[in-house]
């Protein structure tokens, strides 16, 4: 198909201009855009985007061959197509990528085998700020809000500074749309296993260079199911967002406002049964047994509730974001800032279900200032600074962290040069520095409340420190076009982490564990050194991507039990503290230590879709990866929660007209295959407080392999049409279409309490879930 598009831009420059349409393959190419210009676009019939432009971790945007970083778009496309419960589990099979799970409301982002505060997260331009430390704590955004993912995989610190050592995740919204459109969508979404409601309302325009979006949207579930478990107590789970943006667009640039709120409920899942298997809920009635706690068998009406029970959590992040770009010459100075508020409360004590335990409160600001040079011949650059300031209070009745306030700037420079029509480069330096406060607290021993350092039954529960953090990031790649379509991708970079919260000033009992940790604020920042070589074909009936990689990082911080005897109970060893003026009573101590770390692995990635047969296509993915910790015991020597290798294999058939009523349709078969992970973290059995004695089943789980396990899954969808106008898109998602009972190794629950009537340990995932998606469209365009 031969297309010609009139593109008129306010801020005249050199443009990646991408180019799509249902049923042919994406296009991009470099334009020149002052004003009004034509251009033409040929675009061959297929369903796959033959040029990917990403913009993630680059100066500017740039086609995804041309860059040296390993980086994966997921499409809007596959995520209307797919079905997920959360944000991140929407990506979770994408290779390299992968989620640690609580539940079905919480998936934490793992890339290469590393997460926590080692994944940065950008929404809506920003650096999500919340505790990404804390295990139970996931990504406060909506899924439909988000447009597509750029995922960066590898060291991202160039770009974002600490916290971003393993990699970035990029949730991208919409862009606003052209002068004079008015539109909006209805979403209605609901699934079977966990009857998963989700609305969405959104609405966007542009009129006289004014652009603006607005959008509602609500998510909740039941507990969900499995055949082992039947309904899982306690995952079910609801969260609302709010979001809206405005913004002028004129010949000198853009300026615009985005304002977003996010509330999640959702429920904590402990695993208790009985000796018939049934999962138990906790109760507690001041009248009762004199306000014991107690357990009991959950009615069917509590099961398909959509309500959490008493053991919960509730976050609600605010976030205010300002972007600007603006012309100069015909380079660009953009400038993005934030505010965010993010309040976290877990209530997990039955005798007080309105008081939180643990409740985090944090405020923080954003920036990001940078100059985006023109292109010069084949070079362009970009250098700048950002950073962030963030306060954080305990405010809950249990401490883990002191109160803290932080400060990060860093300052960037970053290059690309296409030296002839075959050899492209780019690389950059950065250099951070960080001011991490740790606030003193005392707290009366009997109750644990905050007091003055001279009242009655002081403890001093956390002393006040300052540390100082400085680190030195880098990049240097290069891609070779041997021809067109056949290329080769070298990278090498140097990324930095400064201490989180935790490692530097924890002082109690990890909540959820019986371990007591402590923190250390003289710890250095960790510093990585990753090489990625990738050769890949791009071509109209086939694309491929080999990627191996090897990820060294100095001063890896991890949790070490600190020895005094040895305690063959738990396989290490550790120290009994008695904590008994704070009513804690006895729990091996672990503190946090450092050490060297190496991951190595690899992504595959084969597209086959014939340029001759557009109605075929074949994709199949595998991803490994391998980490460990080096000169310690066997029982430490594997990280945790690194994923085990995985195949994933798509047959998918378009079919542009079915009749009538349906056009643009699709039918897709899944299978993924999971590998058996013998490397496992030996350690969990004591931050889940199991023994060979009080714990046989569960014990003995913990230290053998996690089983693999192969899922198939079946999707289908189209355009419905009425008068041979489209009135909606539908989309058919099943997964584990077999029903099977399998446990990931990646779900926090595979240890909880077994169930004696199957002699299972852990809490399995899903089973067979139908997923039923809507979206509505709708013009509130003027037409002429």
């Amino acid at each position: 198909m031969m297309g010609r598009i009139k593109l008129r831009i306010f801020l005249p420059a050199l443009f990646v201009v991408e180019v799509s349409f249902i049923s042919f393959a994406t296009q991009s190419k470099e334009i020149k855009i002052i004003g009004a210009v034509l251009s033409d676009f040929a675009l061959e019939e297929s369903s796959y985007p033959t040029k990917e432009v990403v913009v993630t971790g680059n100066s500017k945007a740039m086609e995804r061959q041309h860059s040296p970083q390993p980086t994966t778009e997921v499409t809007n496309e596959f995520l209307n197509e797919n079905s997920s419960t959360n944000v991140i589990d929407a990506i979770a099979t994408t290779p390299g990528v992968s989620g640690m799970t609580d539940g079905q409301s919480i998936t934490k982002p793992v890339i290469r085998g590393l997460g926590y505060n080692r994944v940065l997260t950008i929404n809506d331009g920003v650096q999500q700020m919340n505790q990404a430390w804390f295990d139970e704590f996931g990504i406060e955004c909506d899924p439909d809000a988000v447009n597509r993912y750029e995922i960066l995989k590898g060291p991202g610190s160039l770009a974002y500074g600490s916290d971003a050592i393993a990699g970035v995740i990029n949730l991208i919204p919409e862009q606003a749309l052209p002068e004079v459109e008015r539109k909006g969508e209805v979403l209605l979404n609901y699934q079977t296993n966990n009857g998963l409601i989700n609305n969405m309302v959104h609405l966007a325009g542009t009129q006289n260079g004014i652009s603006w979006s607005a959008r509602v949207d609500n998510i909740m579930a039941h507990a969900y199911q499995n055949p082992n478990d039947g309904y899982v107590l306690n995952s079910q789970f609801s969260n609302f967002n709010a979001d809206g943006t405005i913004g002028i667009h004129k010949s000198w640039g853009y300026s615009q406002f985005h304002a977003g709120y996010f509330d999640m409920h959702t429920g904590i899942i402990d695993g208790t049964r009985d000796s018939a298997g049934h999962m138990l809920q906790v109760f507690s009635y001041p009248d009762l047994n004199g306000g014991a706690p107690f357990y009991e068998i959950p009615t069917h009406q509590q099961l398909t509730s959509y309500t959490p029970l008493v053991i919960n959590q509730r976050i609600q992040h605010y976030k205010l974001v300002w972007d600007n770009n603006l012309s100069v010459g015909d380079g660009q100075i953009k400038a993005l800032f934030s505010y965010q508020k993010n309040q976290r409360q877990e209530t997990n004590d039955p005798t007080i279900p309105d008081t939180p335990d643990i409740y985090y409160y944090s405020n923080a600001v954003t920036y990001d200032l940078r100059y985006v040079s023109p292109k010069m011949g084949g070079f362009d650059y970009s250098v700048g600074a950002n950073g962030a300031y963030q306060t954080s209070k305990s405010m809950g009745t249990v401490m883990l962290i002191p109160d803290y306030n932080f400060t990060q700037i860093g300052g960037f420079a970053i290059a690309n040069e296409k030296v002839n029509e075959h050899l492209f480069l780019s690389g950059g330096l950065r250099y951070d520095t960080r001011a991490f406060n740790g606030l003193d607290h005392w707290i009366d021993s009997t109750t644990q409340a905050p007091i003055d350092p001279n009242g009655p039954n002081g403890f001093h529960e956390f002393t006040g420190f300052t540390s100082k953090f400085n680190g030195v990031s880098g990049s240097i790649g290069a891609t070779y076009d041997f021809t067109k379509n056949v290329y080769l991708k070298a990278n090498i970079a140097r990324g930095w982490r400064a201490p989180n919260v935790a490692e530097c000033g924890a002082n109690g009992v990890h909540d959820g564990t019986p371990v007591y940790e402590l923190g250390d604020p003289n710890l250095k920042p960790e510093t990585s050194l990753e090489e990625d070589v990738t050769f890949g074909i791009n071509s109209k009936d086939v694309s491929f991507e080999a990627t191996g990689f090897m990820n060294t990082i100095n001063n890896f911080i991890y949790a070490k039990g600190l020895s005094s005897f040895a305690d063959s109970t738990y396989g290490q060893d550790s120290i009994n503290n008695s904590l008994s003026a704070v009513g804690l009573g006895s729990a091996p101590v672990y503190k946090y230590s450092q050490g060297k770390a190496v991951l190595s692995g690899a992504e595959i990635g084969l597209d086959i879709h014939p340029s001759a047969s557009p109605w075929f296509e074949l994709n199949t993915s595998l991803s490994y990866v391998d980490g460990g910790l080096s000169n310690v015991p066997d029982s430490m020597k594997y990280l945790p929660f690194v994923p085990p290798m995985r195949i994933t294999v798509e047959l998918e058939f378009h079919i542009k007209k079915i009749c009538n009523l349906v056009k643009n349709g699709y039918l897709r078969f899944g299978m993924i295959n999971v590998f058996q992970q013998n490397h496992i973290y030996a350690q969990s059995a004591v931050y889940d407080n199991l023994n060979p004695s009080a714990t046989p089943f569960e014990y003995s789980a913990s230290r053998a392999a996690s089983k693999g396990y192969t899922l198939f899954k079946l999707g289908a969808g189209g355009q419905i049409l009425s008068k041979r106008h489209k009135i909606c898109d539908l989309y058919i998602a099943i997964n584990n279409l077999f029903d099977k009972s399998y446990m990931d190794y990646m779900s926090r629950f595979k240890y909880l309490p077994v169930n004696l009537a199957t002699n299972n340990v852990g809490v399995f995932n899903m089973g067979r879930n139908i997923s039923f998606k809507m979206i509505i469209p709708f013009d509130m365009s003027k037409k002429s």
